[in-house]
C-alpha cells in the first residue's frame, strides 16, 4: 500500500492543536515558563521539541553575538560568562501566547513526522550538525528525542563511522533496514496527541484504510506506553564512557558483597568521584550558590529526569532536595546510593550519572 502525505491536513491539525492548547493554558495566564512547557501537552515529545527549538533559537542568537569583530569570544573568561548566562536564561523562560503558538505548531508537525517517517526526519536533523562534530551533536540532542530515539542512539559513538553527513545518513538507513522492529509503531506514539485533539492517521498518510474509531483514538494510553527505554535496552546502544569506577577490592566493593549486590550492580564511590572531579579540567567547575534543587539548567533537568529518574520529574526534585539537606559530598553519595542507584538500575559509568554527580560535587566545593 502506497502513501501520499497530506501536508494540508498536517498543517491544519497542528494549527488546531496549538489553538486548543493555548486557549486552555492562557485562559487565566499571560506567560508560560520552562517548567510549564514540560507539562504543556499530553505528548512529552511535543513538549521536548518546544524546548529544543528554544535552545536552537538561543544558539542562533549566540552565533550572531559571536560574529561581532570587536570582542574575543574565545577568551576563557568570556566563555565561562556566556555559559553561566545561558544557564540563568534557561531557568528564566517566559513567553507570551503569540510567541509560543508558532513554536508549538512546529513541534506538533515534527512529532508527527518523527512518528510516521523517522528515517527521513532524522536524516534531516543530521544536516543541522556542525561539520566534524556529528557525534557531539547527537549526544547533545538525544535528550530531545522521545519517539524512535533508538535510531539516534544507534549512531552515537560508532567506531569506524566517518564524520561526514553521508556516512551517518547511510548508517541510519542501514540500521532501520536491519532492525525494522526498532521503529516504534506510529499509531501508538500518536495516541498521546489524540488525548488533546483526535488525529486521523489515514487522512494524513493518504491511505485507503478506515480512520480509527474515535473512542479508540482518544482512549488514554495504557500505563507503560510512555515509559523511557530501560537501562538494559540502552546499554547495547552506547560505548563505554570515559569515566569508569574501578571495581577494585575497596571498602565499597566489600560493602557491596556484604549486601549481596552483584558485581554488575555497582554503587558510586565517593572517594573515586572526588578524585576524578578534582583532577579533571572542567571549565565550569565552580561552587553552586543556593540550593541544588534550584540551580540546574532546564536542559539538565530534562536529561536527568529522562535518563536517571524514569521520566519522573517529581522524583528528581525529591532527590535534589534530599541532597540539599545533607552536609557533605560523602553523605550525598551515600544517599544517592541507598535510594536511587540500585532502585533505578543506574549505570554508574554513564555520562549522565557523571554529570549528575558533578553537579552535586560542585555544591560542596569550598
Amino acid at each position: 500500500m502506497t502513501t501520499q502525505i497530506n501536508s494540508n491536513y498536517l498543517k491544519k491539525y497542528a494549527e488546531e492543536f496549538a489553538l486548543k492548547v493555548c486557549d486552555r493554558f492562557f485562559a487565566n495566564r499571560q506567560f508560560i515558563t520552562g517548567q510549564d512547557i514540560v507539562q504543556l501537552t499530553p505528548s512529552l515529545q511535543v513538549n521536548l521539541f518546544i524546548i529544543k527549538r528554544l535552545f536552537e533559537l538561543w544558539q542562533e542568537e549566540l552565533g550572531k553575538l559571536k560574529s561581532s569583530p570587536f570582542f574575543d569570544y574565545r577568551d576563557i573568561a568570556v566563555h565561562e560568562a556566556l555559559t553561566q548566562f545561558m544557564n540563568v536564561l534557561s531557568r528564566r523562560i517566559k513567553m507570551e501566547r503569540n510567541y509560543l503558538a508558532p513554536i508549538l505548531e512546529e513541534a506538533v508537525i515534527h512529532s508527527i513526522q518523527v512518528a510516521t517517517d523517522p528515517v527521513n526526519f532524522f536524516q534531516h536533523e543530521l544536516q543541522k550538525a556542525p561539520a566534524g562534530k556529528m557525534n557531539d551533536f547527537l549526544k547533545e540532542n538525544k535528550k530531545y528525542y522521545k519517539w524512535n530515539e533508538t535510531l539516534i542512539s544507534s549512531l552515537i559513538d560508532k567506531t569506524g563511522l566517518g564524520h561526514d553527513l553521508e556516512s551517518y545518513v547511510r548508517a541510519l538507513s542501514t540500521f532501520v533496514e536491519v532492525n525494522p522492529q526498532a521503529v516504534d509503531e506510529s499509531k501508538v506514539l500518536l495516541e498521546s496527541l489524540a488525548e488533546e485533539l483526535s488525529f486521523d492517521l489515514g487522512a494524513y498518510l493518504g491511505t485507503s484504510f478506515a480512520a480509527p474509531d474515535p473512542q479508540e483514538v482518544i482512549a488514554e494510553p495504557e500505563v507503560g506506553e510512555e515509559q523511557y527505554p530501560s537501562a538494559e535496552e540502552e546499554e547495547e546502544l552506547f560505548m563505554e564512557e570515559e569515566m569508569t569506577i574501578e571495581p577494585d577490592p575497596s571498602p565499597l566493593a566489600v560493602a557491596q558483597e556484604e549486601k549481596g549486590i552483584p558485581s554488575s550492580g555497582k554503587l558510586l564511590d565517593a572517594a573515586h568521584l572526588k578524585n576524578v572531579f578534582s583532577n579533571e579540567s572542567y571549565k565550569g567547575m565552580k561552587g553552586i550558590l543556593g540550593e541544588l534543587s534550584e540551580s540546574l539548567a532546564l536542559n539538565q533537568r530534562f536529561m536527568f529526569t529522562k535518563e536517571l529518574f524514569d521520566g519522573n520529574a517529581d522524583l528528581l526534585r525529591h532527590a535534589l532536595k534530599s541532597v540539599d539537606e545533607v552536609n557533605s559530598f560523602d553523605e550525598a553519595v551515600d544517599l544517592i546510593n541507598s535510594r536511587f542507584v540500585l532502585e533505578l538500575n543506574w549505570d554508574v559509568d554513564s555520562e549522565e550519572v557523571k554529570e549528575f554527580m558533578q553537579q552535586i560535587f560542585r555544591k560542596f566545593l569550598e
